[in-house]
């Protein structure tokens, strides 16, 4: 059985209160840019579908797999790179089409999760400098009939990018952020490398999952038919995650599931 995760009415108040704020810049923007070479009309189109969206999300609520410090990051992200948020908002409607129906579901295709990881990226990708090093890799075989079918959790792979783009050194010569995709062998892998500031990150309360609730999460789900390790190696921090899909596949239609 999948564990149920009771949200109280604060954290969906909290979660209207992001989106109020989304849609306060939106309208800002459209008045300061219109000027620019962004359409005016694109921008409103923008905002009426975030609307609609924020619209469902009180109708529906978030699903209870949602984590509001992700959703906040993102929300920070735009806001404070206006001269990008035309970009930003696309990838943000995206994001939240993902949360608010493909997630809802207890698994999603592979091709689904990667589409949300690459899109979380470019979010995220606004707050670095045009010259630091962000190296994103597909090796994917789209013709694998598993990479089309809803076997993997839906966020699986969103702590360890968040954790690259909170925790790597963003100011220093040779900072990297590398982060890899594969899905071959009906077996999904995610790589994520990065070079580790010298400042210790600000803790704050409630921060997050974190990996060791993503590591938790692996074994409640997949049992042993994954491999998560973490290491560091001349100040780069290197995560990977193996999944293999067929075992737990088969696991699954032994079971009668």
């Amino acid at each position: 059985m999948e564990p149920q995760i009771s949200l109280s009415p604060g954290f969906y108040y909290g979660i209207i209160s992001l989106l109020f704020i989304a849609l306060a810049t939106v309208v800002y923007l459209i008045f300061q840019l219109h000027k620019s070479s962004i359409s005016k009309r694109t921008l409103e189109s923008k905002y009426r579908d975030l609307e609609g969206m924020f619209n469902e999300i009180q109708l529906e609520n978030l699903d209870s797999r949602l984590n509001p410090h992700l959703f906040k990051n993102i929300l920070n992200s735009v806001q404070s790179h206006a001269y990008q948020t035309y970009f930003a908002l696309d990838k943000l409607a995206n994001v939240l089409d993902y949360i608010l129906y493909d997630s809802r579901k207890k698994f999603v295709t592979p091709k689904q999760e990667i589409e949300f990881a690459l899109n979380l990226i470019e979010i995220n990708k606004i707050k670095l400098s045009p010259l630091f090093e962000l190296k994103v890799k597909l090796k994917v075989n789209e013709n694998e009939p598993l990479y089309h079918q809803n076997l993997l959790a839906p966020f699986i792979s969103t702590d360890l990018i968040e954790n690259a783009f909170k925790h790597a050194d963003l100011q220093s010569p040779g900072a990297f952020i590398s982060i890899t995709f594969e899905f071959n062998d009906n077996t999904f892998r995610l790589t994520v490398a990065n070079k580790i500031s010298e400042k210790a990150p600000i803790k704050k309360q409630n921060s997050g999952f974190g990996i060791e609730a993503l590591e938790q999460r692996l074994k409640i789900i997949y049992s042993n038919h994954f491999k998560f390790d973490s290491f560091i190696e001349n100040n780069v921090y290197i995560a990977n995650l193996k999944i293999d899909l067929f075992e737990y596949k088969a696991k699954m239609l032994a079971a009668g599931r």
